[in-house]
């Protein structure tokens, strides 16, 4: 359940946000997603859209990881189940899991399903943690919060590149 704030802390906190950008002072800000059991951060300039998931029509003959196409504004897209994708348990499609359009920047449709989007995070507010994980080379730098969670920066260049995420045939 999301955090209700009165209209007045919400003024007082874009008040502070336009101050601190007139200022020159940016925050190094990074979408947060949830993928099964992990947390990432994905750079703004690398995540396209985020679309609640529509209707995926299923494909043959392919991995359990892929779920399918989405036809978002006509376009169509693959769809990737990032926790699958990862060995993780499937995505269950609810009202929370979401459609991150991450290839558009790239020239490829591809989309990842996630469990939830968590909105923006602040970078300067996490602590950097040493990076832990060399099998996959999609995860970048790691970051904990103050719940003592862990955020892996997800490099959305590295994970559309892998040969295994390109080849979804069985």
């Amino acid at each position: 359940m999301s955090k209700k704030i009165s209209l007045r802390e919400f003024q007082e906190n874009l008040v502070q946000r336009l101050t601190t950008a007139q200022q020159g002072q940016t925050t190094h800000a990074a979408l947060g997603v949830q993928a099964g059991r992990e947390f990432w951060l994905v750079d703004l300039t690398d995540s396209g859209e985020i679309v609640p998931t529509p209707h995926l029509s299923t494909v043959p003959l392919t991995q359990p990881w892929f779920r399918g196409l989405a036809n978002i504004r006509g376009s169509l897209y693959s769809v990737v189940d990032f926790a699958g994708f990862q060995g993780g348990d499937p995505t269950p499609a609810t009202s929370e899991s979401r459609l991150l359009l991450i290839g558009t920047r790239l020239g490829l449709n591809s989309a990842i399903l996630v469990s939830r989007a968590l909105g923006l995070r602040n970078l300067d507010e996490l602590e950097s943690s040493p990076r832990t994980d060399e099998i996959r080379p999609w995860v970048g730098d790691a970051y904990v919060d103050l719940q003592g969670r862990t955020w892996n920066t997800l490099l959305v260049r590295n994970l559309v590149m892998q040969p295994r995420f390109l080849d979804v045939g069985i």
